[in-house]
């Protein structure tokens, strides 16, 4: 794979500059992190598991917090984490698994609000938690993934992790449009 670059007027294709295995290392500790804390929050709504709420008190936060129909967001919200986590962790359609999760924070920190940045009432952990999912999203998931036999994911890298990154913004911002 190529890419090309201007030198003083003069184009010329230059290699793609390769990974190194610490760099594929480093993005899989980040995307087990990330997509495996995500998907553990997911189960809490959907199940309770972990000491969550689970769907009936994650359906009534929804409709207290102005979404229509609670229990359903609910059960999108919970997917969303969990499909989403488990596809980041396992580097599983990362653009797309980092777009849902990009919608989820989207709506997450329009609920918290960012009137503080640290806790009790903060937000820094769900900022971390979203450049993390941003930054893996853009990036790619690394050479220890499932989308690296995907070759139609590592033929068009950018334009995916763009297109990920926009679709999960947009769509974030159109469920805040259901919201009272």
């Amino acid at each position: 794979m190529a890419y090309e670059r201007r030198d003083y007027g003069n184009l010329r294709t230059l290699p793609a500059p390769a990974t190194t295995a610490t760099h594929d290392v480093g993005l899989l500790v980040l995307r087990l992190t990330v997509g495996l804390t995500m998907a553990g929050h997911g189960t809490q709504k959907l199940f309770g598991w972990f000491g969550g709420p689970g769907l009936t008190a994650t359906g009534k936060g929804f409709t207290m917090s102005g979404y229509p129909a609670g229990d359903a967001m609910a059960v999108i919200a919970g997917l969303s984490e969990t499909l989403g986590g488990l596809g980041l962790a396992l580097g599983l359609l990362t653009p797309l698994a980092g777009a849902v999760l990009i919608g989820t924070f989207v709506n997450i920190l329009a609920v918290r609000g960012v009137n503080s940045f640290f806790a009790p009432r903060g937000v820094e952990l769900e900022l971390s938690l979203l450049a993390g999912v941003v930054a893996l999203t853009l990036t790619g998931p690394g050479r220890f993934s499932v989308d690296r036999f995907l070759p139609v994911l590592s033929e068009s890298r950018p334009r995916y992790s763009v297109l990920g990154l926009v679709l999960g913004v947009v769509v974030g911002f159109v469920v805040l449009l259901v919201r009272d």
